[in-house]
Order: structure tokens, then C-alpha cells, then sequence
């Protein structure tokens, strides 16, 4: 790699890492050691090929999906487990439930299979359409959709208070919970 396409490279890190990290983490569900392996193997395959990459961010994308994809597909996940986590720094105190609702989400989504988060995230925090879905996972638009369907249904059942804490939840669509109906005589 050139000098040029070096420094190109680390003004892309330096510009859209936390971005991708944020992804990444979201991807290895919350875990953010994991995300961030996942993000530093993704980049690494970014530098090999740098001087062939037209869209480097979407480049990379593709390579933290395909990634996870392939780390949920193994006959074996390899897992790592953390003693200790570090401490968090430099976050300011949040007072609107934002925070309980990450810690919920993130608690939530770690209990999904690889698959189904990969498919939430995809669909949601990156707000791709079915289709490119579809494309990146290698599957049907109607897999996607019957994933999607499933995934949400398993998360709205790991994390029911996720409708309570959501931002006027009850306004955007209706209640579905399973309340005992009254009946009259």
C-alpha cells in the first residue's frame, strides 16, 4: 500500500470506526469484545484490498455480515469467555431511560441465536430492504421475512417490557399483549 492509500485508509478508520463498531456489537450480541474482533478482522481484510475498494464503508459492512454469518454457521461456535469487563468511562450520565432500555435491548438481543440478530440488526438498526438482505445472507427475500417474523416474535417474548420503555409505544401500533379478556353475561 502507497502512502496515499495508506493515509486514506487511517483517515477512514479514524472516521467511521465508532460507526462500524456500534454495528459490530449490535452483530456479536452486545458483547463488545467480540465486536470489536469482529470489526478489527473486517478492517484487516479492508487493508489487503484497499486499492480496489470503490465504497470502503460498504465494503466493510459486507465483511462484518458475512463474518457473523459464518460464525453462527460453524458445527462449533468458538466462545470466549470474559472474567471481567472494564470499567465503562467518560459516559455521561443518561436520566431519559435510554439506558435501560440498551441494557434491556442489549440483554435481549444476546439471547437471540446468531441468526436472528443477524437478521434484526440487518433489517433494523442498519435499515436495509429484505432484498439486500437477502443478498448478503445468501437466502430468499421469503426467508428473510419469515426470519424477521420469528426473530421479533422471540425478542418481543425474551424482553416483553422492551413495549413499556419504548417511546410511546402504545401510540404507534396496538397492544399486543395477552391480558385475560373480560366477559360480560
Amino acid at each position: 500500500m502507497d502512502a496515499e492509500a495508506q493515509e486514506n485508509f487511517r483517515e477512514f478508520v479514524a472516521n467511521r470506526s465508532s460507526a462500524l463498531l456500534k454495528t459490530a456489537i449490535l452483530l456479536s450480541g452486545g458483547d463488545r469484545h467480540a465486536g470489536e474482533d469482529l470489526l478489527q478482522n473486517a478492517l484487516i481484510k479492508a487493508a489487503g484490498r484497499w486499492h480496489r475498494i470503490d465504497e470502503p464503508e460498504s465494503y466493510v459492512r459486507q465483511v462484518l455480515y458475512r463474518q457473523q454469518v459464518s460464525r453462527w454457521r460453524l458445527k462449533w461456535p468458538r466462545r470466549e469467555l470474559s472474567v471481567a469487563e472494564p470499567p465503562e468511562t467518560g459516559i455521561a450520565p443518561d436520566t431519559s431511560g435510554a439506558a435501560e432500555l440498551r441494557l434491556v435491548m442489549r440483554g435481549a438481543l444476546a439471547r437471540l441465536t446468531a441468526r436472528q440478530r443477524t437478521v434484526l440488526v440487518l433489517r433494523y438498526f442498519e435499515d436495509l430492504p429484505e432484498g439486500e438482505v437477502a443478498r448478503i445472507l445468501g437466502c430468499s427475500v421469503g426467508t428473510v421475512r419469515s426470519a424477521t417474523h420469528r426473530s421479533l416474535a422471540r425478542l418481543r417474548a425474551l424482553a416483553p417490557e422492551l413495549a413499556v420503555l419504548g417511546p410511546a409505544a402504545d401510540e404507534q401500533r396496538p397492544s399486543r399483549d395477552h391480558s385475560p379478556v373480560e366477559v360480560r353475561p
